[in-house]
């Protein structure tokens, strides 16, 4: 299946758990949300998503974020998710697309900081002109990140997530070895396996 294709095109929603699109136009609170899954498909990833109008923009992180500003992470545009994902955790059912366990491994808020000329840009042109900056307010994620195309032509439209070096920088911290639950039910990847086959 093509990576352009929309969320359902790719999806079997009478099959998988996944929420069908369209679902909340956008989220309540004290700003933009962010959410990282953590995803035992064919590999083990995680993936990164941002609202921007309305929907979750996605990538996928094969080695998933660091804290550390040295550490370029490999960022692979996916199709936009509806924001009813962001509450998405389970099991996707083998023969559907992204088959495997999802986690919700954070979450939370964040703030545009990309300037120019003195002023923010907005969130839709700076994913347009594939240049972001955002400061996150997870429960294991936090600070500013750079996710921007690279200018080098052999990126393939691909992204990169680096961490900026403020004051949330750590370069020995290894939050994907170390934290491990997800924080919205406190649940391993093998839990929520687990759990899913006793609702079978």
């Amino acid at each position: 299946m093509s990576k352009d294709q929309s969320y359902e095109e790719k999806r079997n929603m009478d099959e998988t758990p996944e929420p069908s699109s369209p679902g909340r136009d956008k989220s309540s609170g004290n700003g933009p949300i962010f959410v990282i899954h953590k995803h035992d498909a064919s590999n083990l990833h995680y993936d990164f998503r941002l609202e921007i109008e309305g929907v979750l923009k996605s990538w996928v992180l094969p080695k998933g974020p660091s804290t550390d500003p040295s550490q370029k992470r490999l960022a692979i545009p996916t199709e936009d998710h509806p924001m009813d994902y962001a509450d998405f955790e389970g099991v996707i059912p083998e023969g559907q697309y992204g088959a495997g366990t999802v986690m919700v491994w954070d979450r939370g808020t964040y703030r545009n900081i990309h300037m120019e000329d003195d002023h923010t840009v907005p969130m839709n042109e700076s994913y347009k002109t594939g240049n972001i900056g955002v400061e996150l307010e997870g429960e294991k994620i936090k600070g500013g990140y750079a996710l921007f195309k690279p200018s080098s032509n052999n990126m393939d439209g691909n992204w990169l997530l680096i961490k900026m070096d403020d004051e949330k920088a750590d370069a020995r911290r290894n939050p994907t070895s170390t934290e491990n639950k997800s924080v919205k039910t406190g649940r391993t990847m093998q839990q929520i396996r687990n759990d899913n086959k006793e609702d079978e």
